[in-house]
């Protein structure tokens, strides 16, 4: 799994949980609250109108008779009340008086439960007591639905004559909890949302930087020729720039003994060469075959000279890491000059070079490399062609990039060398004189190409010959 989606399933499971709790915690806050809020008014209304009860008592005794009367026209009156969400159609409040035994003498609901012992129950037993007495009961057995009750001592001249409690379903107060427990979960939702949309941007911003220095690292490691990129004043642009001296010492110690090797390697074979000549000069010799030795000797320090300076050009290309010169070049004047500088070669070899380019385009590059990339992929085709074929050049475009393909009439690529022939020093013998070359022409293409983040590959064609293709995407200039 990704770090980005690691860091992004981390945030969603921390906040999804932590929002889980808060939510169930508040939420249940509120619905405490509430019934708090509804307990708090019913101690005054049960105060107030223990009050009045004792009041209108008359030799201790309580006056029901005012209470029922009263009742008996709040019930039958109807009225409409909107108190935000919940709209009122009566008075639901519950009011018993019991004596100061505990016995009910007046109940609000027409009388259901008088003379009855409360005695027992919690808010009458705690008043009586001289204590505040409050309890809360189901109503109709209903755990759901709850009925607070508030009692108040009934007391004349501080004699305590009787206990009145008042009672209110919670179903208004359950309403409202409900109502803010839905806005705490819809805003509770919506910020748990922003906070993992803000998660996911924090998670692609720690990450970007890690992807992009991961891209340039396996770019590095499959031979591309790819600039550092920019990750900003921070740890990791100080990575991205260990990374890179890195990868320059690295490239460095392997490029030195790589070098030392091939070089020396390639060069045993001439200068053996070039030493039993001079040897065999040193004799009594006919001119003739001095005049060949000689020659061998140009020949040998000829080839000596092309090997030292296509490996300086080598090292040169191997060890830029882009492009300096870019510039437009006209695909049409390029091919024009290099047919025009191979005329010799070609009438040598009485081969004909035939351009097919189905558009006028340019490119933009290093033009002397390109000139070069170009001019040494047809030397080859003009090497492994027989004397009298013809050698296509085909150049396409489109928004994508710039494609040449040489197609040459040779006997094609052996399948052992397939695999080999970008390798340094390594060369097939040419068809007509059994000659080799100095096994870097195709080195040279393939770093000239990554240089422009381009690429080279070579194929045998399904009939004869082989054809290669060099590509020059759009986005090349990208440094």
């Amino acid at each position: 799994m990704s770090i980005r989606r690691r860091i992004f399933l981390g945030i969603i499971l921390l906040f999804s949980f932590g929002f889980f709790l808060l939510i169930d915690f508040i939420a249940d806050d509120i619905e405490l609250r509430y019934r708090e809020s509804t307990e708090e008014p019913l101690v005054d209304t049960a105060r107030v109108l223990a009050s009045i009860a004792a009041t209108a008592a008359t030799d201790n005794s309580i006056n029901t008779a005012l209470f029922r009367d009263t009742f008996s026209s709040v019930q039958s009156q109807t009225f409409s009340a909107q108190i935000f969400g919940l709209l009122k159609h009566n008075v639901d409040l519950h009011v018993y008086i019991t004596d100061r035994t505990g016995k009910v003498i007046f109940d609000s609901s027409h009388g259901l439960d008088e003379g009855k012992d409360y005695s027992q129950w919690r808010d009458v037993h705690l008043t009586l007591r001289g204590e505040y007495g409050a309890r809360t009961s189901d109503i109709g057995g209903d755990e759901q639905k709850k009925m607070i009750y508030v009692a108040a001592p009934i007391l004349r001249e501080n004699d305590l004559i009787g206990v009145l409690s008042v009672g209110k379903p919670t179903h208004s107060s359950n309403q409202f909890a409900l109502a803010a427990q839905n806005k705490l979960i819809i805003a509770g939702t919506i910020a748990c949302l922003g906070f993992i949309g803000i998660g996911l941007l924090l998670g692609v911003w720690v990450t970007h930087p890690i992807e992009k220095l991961t891209d340039y690292v396996k770019a590095v490691r499959d031979g591309k020729r790819v600039k550092r990129p920019v990750l900003g004043s921070n740890e990791m642009e100080e990575l991205g720039i260990a990374f890179e001296q890195m990868r320059d010492a690295l490239n460095g110690k392997n490029y030195v003994e790589n070098y030392v090797q091939t070089l020396t390697h390639e060069i045993k074979s001439p200068v053996s060469a070039i030493r039993g000549a001079v040897e065999l000069l040193e004799e009594d010799l006919p001119p003739k075959q001095k005049q060949t030795l000689l020659q061998n000797v140009h020949l040998e320090s000829d080839r000596i000279s092309q090997i030292v300076d296509n490996l300086l050009l080598l090292s040169s290309l191997e060890s830029r890491k882009f492009i300096t010169a870019q510039d437009p070049i006209d695909v049409d004047n390029m091919l024009s000059k290099i047919k025009n500088s191979l005329t010799s070669l070609l009438l040598i070899n009485n081969i004909q070079l035939i351009i097919q380019a189905s558009t006028h385009c340019q490119i933009l590059g290093d033009s002397n490399l390109i000139y070069q990339a170009l001019i040494n992929v047809i030397q080859n085709a003009i090497d492994f062609s027989p004397p009298g074929a013809s050698i296509y050049i085909k150049v396409s475009s489109n928004h994508l990039g710039t494609e040449f393909q040489i197609n040459d009439a040779g006997s094609g690529i052996p399948d052992y060398a397939l695999d080999r022939i970008f390798e340094r020093f390594y060369s097939l013998k040419r068809p007509g004189n059994g000659h080799k070359s100095s096994g870097l022409g195709l080195s040279l293409v393939r770093e000239i190409m990554l240089l422009h983040q381009g690429t080279i590959t070579v194929k045998n064609q399904p009939k004869h010959g082989a054809v290669a293709s060099l590509f020059f995407p759009s986005s090349k200039m990208t440094r």
